[in-house]
């Protein structure tokens, strides 16, 4: 015991001396009275590390933990973003790829989503399913009788896949189409959304944007009309889809945002959404 209290008490010394030193040292030449000893490499906190000199965006790695607690991530000294060249800058307005414009090959459909243009006049509500093209009239049968079989695979082979697959998501869609409609169903086989989806199909029609790339046939025909435009008859066929709670809250909209279905003039089925 006496030994070690010596050995501790030299080392105590041994400091008092090296302090001692210091401040003849500091006295000698005028240094300040507050100088300390340099802290070595591994004593310096990590928010007190100096960053290096010359180097930009340096990653350290993790230093081991500290009496087993785990010290925080590095300091990354990141460069300041550069300011934009002329040759960067563009026009305002121009399409960027910052500013919200589509991609090239973006597969996005927007037929699936209805503005109304206050001052252009509503389109005609049809319900004679004679006067659809052909194509349009054998797509929409073969949805109505894949639904009418209870089976919700049956619309698998309508669905299609790759660039011309049916639009089921204003969100996009990754995954299997047919078990993600599944899934939306409010029970397990999926037969609550076939029933939706012949319901919808049941209801009148309309013929968009006739002569253009965009040309559709959509069903209901509540998809074009506003809602407050809706007649006490028309009210009637939107309760066959939607419940009164459903009307009330679309109110807010505007517009009806419930299940829609567009096929295109030749026959492909473009979408099956639901939502704004």
């Amino acid at each position: 015991m006496n030994s070690g209290m010596n050995a501790a008490g030299s080392g105590h010394e041994r400091r008092a001396s090296g302090w001692l030193l210091l401040a003849f040292a500091a006295i000698a030449f005028g240094l300040p009275a507050s100088a300390t000893p340099a802290w070595s490499l591994s004593e310096i906190k990590r928010d007190q590390a100096p960053a290096p000199k010359g180097e930009e965006a340096v990653e350290q790695e993790p230093l081991p933990p500290l009496n087993g607690v785990p010290l925080p991530d590095p300091i990354q000294n990141t460069p300041r973003a550069e300011e934009p060249t002329p040759d960067d800058q563009t026009e305002p307005g121009e399409a960027t790829p910052d500013n919200g414009a589509p991609d090239e090959g973006s597969s996005e459909d927007n037929s699936a989503r209805h503005t109304f243009d206050p001052g252009a006049p509503l389109p005609e509500i049809v319900y004679d399913l004679q006067k659809l093209p052909e194509p349009v009239r054998r797509m929409r049968q073969l949805i109505v009788d894949a639904a009418q079989k209870g089976d919700i695979e049956a619309l698998r082979p309508l669905i299609g896949s790759g660039d011309s697959i049916t639009q089921l998501s204003l969100g996009g869609l990754e995954g299997d189409p047919v078990e993600f409609l599944r899934e939306l169903s409010g029970d397990k086989e999926g037969q609550e959304i076939l029933a939706i989806l012949e319901e919808v199909l049941n209801a009148g029609y309309v013929h968009l944007d006739a002569g253009t790339p965009n040309e559709l046939y959509v069903w209901p025909y509540f998809f074009a009309i506003p809602l407050d435009k809706l007649d006490a008859r028309q009210r009637v066929e939107l309760f066959k889809i939607v419940t009164a709670g459903d009307y009330e809250d679309m109110k807010t909209y505007g517009a009806y945002i419930f299940y829609r279905v567009g096929i295109t003039p030749d026959g492909r089925w473009s979408f099956f959404v639901a939502g704004d």
